[in-house]
């Protein structure tokens, strides 16, 4: 299982939200390259990076960090958060992101989501799932809709989508373990799915049971800033994955 340490940006720094809450922030690091190079020094080669502001605002704000992290070191970048326009995708892309992470957009509006794929190709989009009791939640969780996770994945597999994380928002940065059931259940319905955990990693033997139950990679936030998982134990865990 690959571990995704996640880095989320406001005014250009490393900071996380309490589910979301942008009223709950904890500022940790004021250069994020100081914290991805500690991952990569751990041996993780890729980072889920989120631009807050970009999310806040509906325009892609933290490109600049994307840039950097992405020049300065050799991990893969899926880079989300504001990405509503075709100018905005190509400022990600063309900043380094290996993949350009969406959510609300392919909720929203499918037809601009599905002629992005045709155009850039599948392979270029992390599809990201916020889900609270099964249906997808939008716009900073704060909407709840009428879709069930699992057909929002069966629409986009046949697409070409290969490659999603689910956020259950009941979950996410409170520490308190995975929704582990959920995503047992998405993957056992998408075997070829590469499936990714998001949301409630507290431990390593949250890392551990993630990966027992099939999980294709794990983002991890919170747990690691507040040092509930040291990243030599996450090195050590790749390790013996390898």
């Amino acid at each position: 299982m690959e571990i995704i340490p996640a880095i989320d940006i406001i005014d250009g720094k490393c900071v996380r939200l309490t589910q979301g809450d942008y009223a709950l922030v904890t500022v940790y690091n004021q250069h994020p390259l100081e914290v991805a190079k500690a991952f990569e020094d751990a041996g993780l080669s890729r980072i889920h990076l989120v631009d807050l502001d970009g999310a806040k605002s509906g325009a892609v704000k933290n490109w600049k960090v994307l840039e950097t992290l992405a020049t300065k070191t050799n991990c893969r970048i899926d880079f989300g958060g504001g990405i509503k326009s075709v100018s905005d995708l190509d400022i990600v892309l063309n900043s380094g992101a290996r993949w350009a992470t969406l959510g609300s957009i392919a909720v929203k509006d499918e037809e601009t989501f599905v002629s992005w794929i045709n155009h850039y190709g599948a392979d270029r989009f992390l599809l990201g799932a916020d889900v609270k009791k099964e249906k997808i939640a939008v716009s900073g969780w704060l909407e709840q809709t009428d879709i069930w996770i699992y057909d929002f994945i069966r629409k986009y597999l046949e697409q070409g989508i290969t490659q999603l994380f689910c956020t259950d928002v009941s979950k996410d940065g409170l520490l308190q373990g995975p929704a582990t059931s959920l995503y047992e259940t998405i993957i056992q319905e998408f075997p070829s799915l590469y499936f990714i955990a998001s949301g409630g990693v507290s431990s390593m033997k949250d890392v551990e049971t993630l990966a027992m139950i099939g999980c294709s990679g794990a983002i991890i936030g919170k747990a690691i800033y507040e040092n509930r998982i040291k990243l030599s134990d996450l090195k050590n865990f790749n390790i013996a994955d390898a």
